[in-house]
């Protein structure tokens, strides 16, 4: 049993957290950045990919189910989410491990030079700064030199509107935790963590403002 943190949970309060595979596939566009890290991520069969912070499973089970052959790991801190994802998984027929686990403790859990890819999505923006490099940390520790990262977040809102929009993810989750990935943190964070190679490959506009997925590389 991991030692207990305080960690903001899924739409900002526990009590929301049934409700938060309906509000995300509605308020995120959730059907078009989902696969955009499928296929940015473009796993192969036999490689070992892990999700931090996978919450209900949504990415990890899609992931799973493009590609059979990979060796999916899922590790999240809220044992009501991963309750969660078990049942999609177990509905779905994807074969996923699952582990109760906070994400900048990632490499404590699952070691070090391990997986061949790292997927984090929606997770960052809900943490202090300090958490989201030792997210971003973990995840370059347990990756394999040359190891893939893809992260799908809230980045830098670029306009008016979506600075506005992104108001809602602020109101549930937090000013002090969310702003810093308004204001395009997470551009430093990443290289800042040893990432090489770093591309914003994607930015979705949604309802809640704009989801960005960035690449990046651990050395060789």
């Amino acid at each position: 049993m991991p030692a207990q943190r305080d960690f903001v949970p899924a739409l900002g309060k526990p009590e929301f957290t049934s409700a938060y595979d309906k509000v995300i596939a509605v308020m995120t566009r959730e059907r078009r950045w989902r696969p955009l890290v499928v296929k940015a991520l473009a796993p192969a069969p036999c490689e070992t990919v892990v999700d931090i912070g996978a919450g209900t499973g949504s990415q990890a089970i899609l992931l799973k189910s493009q590609t059979p052959g990979i060796r999916m790991i899922g590790i999240d801190p809220d044992p009501q989410v991963l309750a969660i994802a078990r049942a999609k998984a177990g509905a779905a027929g994807a074969e996923i491990e699952w582990h109760e686990g906070f994400g900048d403790e990632t490499h404590d859990h699952l070691g070090e030079r391990f997986a061949d890819a790292v997927v984090s999505s929606l997770v960052l923006h809900q943490c202090p700064v300090d958490v989201k490099s030792g997210i971003l940390a973990s995840a370059f520790r347990v990756l394999k030199p040359g190891g893939r990262l893809v992260v799908a977040d809230y980045g830098l809102q670029r306009s008016f509107l979506m600075r506005t929009l992104f108001r809602q993810v602020q109101m549930a989750d937090g000013f002090e935790y969310t702003q810093p990935n308004a204001d395009g943190i997470l551009d430093r964070l990443i290289p800042a963590a040893g990432f090489t190679a770093l591309e914003e490959r994607h930015v979705v506009p949604t309802h809640t403002g704009s989801i960005s997925i960035f690449c990046a590389t651990k050395p060789v």
